[in-house]
């Protein structure tokens, strides 16, 4: 098993095209061909883990946070990263980081925390725009079924909890193949109609090359037509943050206690109590302060999240309950996701979740 195999195992699952413009997920040292003898699981990449990785024998390590988030511009070992990058490139230990990816999926880093806490019918606080496209193409009628298999096998066709998705019309096409031309049907030199189905999908911009070489290999045509449109619709299974809803309403203080126990918190940061159940929850793991309007908006009564600033607090002006539990704290669930991923692909590899508590906030 490579590193370029368990690479795409996670990826398969949380897309590097799913992350934000301004991170640096994916494989960020090592080489991608080296074979796995094990893999560590961890928050952060400190010196304490990379040695951790090398006392378990474990060649790859998976973090959430990305060692090497700007540019390193040289490797002295004048700070951190870069000594982890020395001693890791020093006991050929690959280093991979799967962060706003795993941040934006439904079933990642919110997904479970919302999972924690116990809330059903979730869905994205913030969904993603502007990353769809519709894909109209235009099938003689005996090859519409095999086009469409191939358009739904490549990933293309899904909508919400539904997939197969397309839209089908028929109508006629016309042609004429000059001279160079290796026409399906009619002849050279000849104008020709032939009975066509217009087939429509949605997909994900990033699965474009994807879906069209598939196009491209099952249709009939020497050169299949077809359209690739942008969408402005919202993408509702892929954005930023969490909301759901409890079973059974809860009190404030209730609430927020049980939140302690289940995060193993010290300390809650939080603003005045509204004097209202807890029934609509919204969270968002990290830093995730610029997202309260979206929680507001999502009338939820709760907004969980990280590194709220003092003045931010004051923009819940009494229509919300913020809970800051802690940047850490909020994504310390994520090693979990990344044992869920590979041992469902690879249930018998050696995996290990990191023992170092990274967190450089401590608590008196």
């Amino acid at each position: 098993m490579t590193v370029s195999s368990i690479c795409k195992i996670i990826e398969d699952v949380a897309p590097l095209a799913l992350q934000e413009s301004y991170d640096n997920a994916g494989l960020l040292v090592g080489s991608a061909q080296m074979e796995v003898s094990g893999i560590l699981l961890c928050i952060d990449v400190t010196e304490k883990v990379v040695d951790e990785a090398v006392e378990k024998g474990c060649n790859l390590v998976v973090s959430h946070h990305p060692l090497i988030f700007s540019g390193l511009k040289k490797l002295i070992g004048q700070n951190e990263t870069q000594r982890c990058v020395i001693k890791a490139i020093k006991h050929d230990i690959a280093i991979y980081a799967a962060h706003t990816n795993i941040d934006n999926i439904q079933s990642g880093v919110n997904g479970k925390i919302a999972e924690k806490i116990g809330l059903i019918n979730t869905t994205i606080l913030q969904p993603k725009q502007n990353t769809l496209l519709k894909l109209v193409t235009f099938v003689p009628e005996a090859h519409a079924e095999k086009v469409r298999s191939a358009l739904f096998a490549s990933g293309a066709g899904h909508i919400g909890n539904y997939d197969s998705c397309s839209y089908n019309a028929k109508g006629y096409g016309t042609f004429r193949a000059n001279e160079e031309a290796h026409p399906f049907v009619g002849n050279i030199g000849d104008s020709h109609s032939e009975c066509e189905i217009r087939i429509e999908v949605i997909l994900p911009d990033y699965m474009k090359n994807n879906v069209t070489s598939a196009l491209i290999k099952a249709h009939p045509y020497e050169e299949p037509a077809y359209d690739l449109i942008p969408l402005v619709n919202e993408w509702n299974r892929v954005g930023a943050g969490v909301v759901g809803e409890l079973q059974e309403d809860e009190n404030e203080d209730d609430f927020l206690l049980r939140l302690k126990s289940i995060f193993n918190l010290s300390v809650v940061r939080h603003t005045n109590f509204l004097g209202k159940k807890i029934k609509r929850v919204a969270v968002c793991g990290g830093s995730g302060s610029s997202f309260l309007a979206d929680a507001i908006r999502a009338k939820a009564d709760i907004f969980i999240s990280g590194d709220f600033k003092y003045h931010e607090f004051f923009n819940a002006e009494n229509k919300i309950l913020i809970a800051d539990i802690g940047h850490y704290e909020s994504e310390q669930f994520t090693k979990e996701i990344f044992y869920e991923i590979i041992t469902k692909k690879l249930p018998t590899f050696a995996i290990q979740i990191s023992d170092i508590k990274t967190n450089p906030i401590n608590y008196l």
